[in-house]
């Protein structure tokens, strides 16, 4: 019992000590290469927002895009809606990836990953779907 309340302590300890570093990152810092970035996704996301409301694509918690319902995509459209999300997974992982290194931290990446999930998420509209903290789609 006590070895347990040990390691309790210091996973207390160890979690409240990386917050606080990681609490030191400028989420909102701005470079050329992020500036370009986010007016790429801001054009994509003209095409993305009428498949987010339609359920087909949701916001997945780790800070993705991805098709959730391929059968309210027309056969047709499936490659360019796949292409489409491939795109803007890539630029959101160059987003997380250029926020790091700005910040002279890109061992941070992962973490900004995850933050930013969950903004994406809190952000998202009325009827979109995004992924819970277990993973399952939910229609916020």
């Amino acid at each position: 019992m006590k070895q347990r309340i040990a390691n309790i302590l210091m996973l207390i300890v160890a979690l409240a000590g990386a917050s606080h570093v990681f609490a030191q990152v400028n989420l909102e810092i701005n470079t050329p290469g992020i500036t370009a970035i986010q007016g790429s996704m801001q054009k994509r996301h003209a095409e993305l927002a009428p498949l987010y409301a339609s359920g087909a694509v949701g916001l997945t918690r780790d800070g993705n895009v991805a098709l959730r319902d391929p059968a309210a995509v027309p056969l047709p459209q499936r490659a360019a809606v796949n292409s489409l999300i491939a795109a803007e997974n890539q630029d959101r992982a160059a987003l997380y990836r250029e926020i790091a290194r700005a910040n002279n931290h890109p061992e941070w990446e992962g973490d900004i990953r995850g933050t930013f999930g969950q903004r994406w998420i809190d952000r998202a509209r009325s009827g979109w779907f995004v992924q819970n903290a277990s993973g399952a789609w939910v229609k916020k």
